[in-house]
């Protein structure tokens, strides 16, 4: 149960949304607290669709729309698109990942926006960013996976293999959450709205950094090298006698002496010269990789694991996903939607605010939105020259009564 105020009570965001990274974003904001007004097509998310493995709703819209308020709107529409215009004009945070200049086109650019709230924060998403020849080709995680380089280093040599998880997608969703957050305090401190740009590249970019930097060293970026560290050893995974892989991690000379006498009961081998130092075990990888495969692969798991965690030695086993669901480690929470529940991986982050989230239907909030921007009799939004801060007041109230009423 919520103890603590939720560090984002009182803001609120507008979310022109869809698919993962901007949803993640924003889920981010929601779980602080923030009023989350989630605009969606007439269709709704296109995420809705696909799969119904979370008690009937799918796993990815479940995940990252709990506690939003969801309206649907047909921006063709002049109506609806006045309406979207009227949500933004009260919001603290504009969040889009349209097509690059969709959004311009219908009057939701940074500049046109500001001009009437100029202390909005907005954040754009997109694929590869505004500028540059591939500002406008789509992007979806894996061919960003692709195009930076990521597929090149990632899996053992052979065929390539996406990595499992939309990464660009989530470390794309979590830079921009991380932007917001700053920006909202600057603008705490200073009433200074902000313009932020994130894209998939430039987020799978950032992860390669350390390959970059070292094919630019060397001229030879790291090879794809499976379960093995391509800088040190031995790091990597060895098959036990009963048949599980043990991935184990030495990471300093001293660790590898420890292994030697504990786990390999081969002491001599942490003194030999073609073992002593990293860059030995290195030079020699298949020789340092045999001798610990030898060993493993002639002891049950139970025996390994024994000594390893008597000797200290860092280790995972590989588990499969039924592994994880079983995993002793695995802290869980509920979700809640319209014809049931769900349970989730904890949150990342524990915090002393956190709360049940519950995922809305389509359109679940549209009326009470359209309502409450009525309510305020005013020229349409294209039309004013000042911000309406009698419905940014009441969008912060009801982010209040949001916040404490559930």
């Amino acid at each position: 149960m919520s103890s603590g105020t939720s560090p984002l009570a009182g803001v609120t965001v507008v979310s022109l949304e869809q698919a993962v990274a901007a949803p993640l974003a924003t889920s981010r904001l929601a779980d602080a607290g923030a009023r989350v007004i989630k605009v969606e097509r007439p269709e709704g998310d296109f995420a809705r669709g696909y799969d119904t493995m979370a008690d009937g709703i799918s796993a990815y819209f479940g995940w990252l729309n709990g506690d939003k308020e969801s309206i649907a709107l047909d921006l063709k529409n002049p109506a609806d698109l006045d309406v979207m215009r009227r949500l933004v004009d009260g919001a603290d945070v504009f969040v889009q990942n349209l097509a690059v200049g969709a959004a311009g086109r219908m009057g939701l650019d940074v500049a046109t926006l500001q001009a009437t709230n100029p202390g909005l924060i907005v954040c754009d998403l997109s694929g590869y960013g505004p500028e540059g020849p591939y500002a406008e080709m789509k992007a979806y995680d894996l061919l960003v996976q692709a195009e930076s380089g990521i597929l090149s280093v990632s899996g053992a040599p052979g065929p390539f293999g996406r990595v499992g998880v939309s990464l660009v997608d989530l470390s794309t969703g979590l830079n921009a959450a991380i932007a917001i957050m700053q920006a909202l305090y600057r603008k705490a401190q200073t009433g200074e709205g902000a313009h932020l740009e994130t894209s998939l590249f430039a987020s799978a970019a950032d992860w390669m950094t350390v390959p970059l930097l070292q094919f630019e060293a060397t001229g030879r970026g790291p090879e794809r090298v499976g379960l093995a560290h391509p800088s040190i050893s031995p790091y990597g995974g060895f098959e036990t006698g009963d048949g599980d892989v043990i991935v184990i991690s030495i990471q300093s000379d001293r660790e590898w002496r420890t292994l030697c006498e504990g786990v390999l009961e081969r002491p001599e081998l942490g003194t030999d010269p073609r073992f002593a130092t990293n860059p030995d075990r290195v030079a020699h990888r298949a020789e340092t990789d045999g001798i610990v495969a030898e060993v493993f692969g002639g002891l049950d798991r139970d025996i390994v694991i024994g000594r390893l965690r008597a000797a200290r030695i860092a280790f995972g086993q590989v588990n499969d996903v039924a592994g994880l669901a079983a995993h002793p480690q695995l802290r869980r929470s509920r979700t809640l939607h319209g014809a049931g529940s769900f349970q989730l991986p904890g949150p990342p982050v524990t915090t002393d605010w956190a709360r049940t989230r519950v995922v809305p239907d389509l359109d679940q909030h549209g009326a009470a939105i359209r309502a409450e921007l009525l309510a305020e009799a005013g020229p349409p939004a294209q039309d004013r020259t000042a911000p309406d801060t009698t419905v940014t007041q009441r969008q912060h109230e009801t982010g209040r009564q949001h916040e404490t009423g559930r």
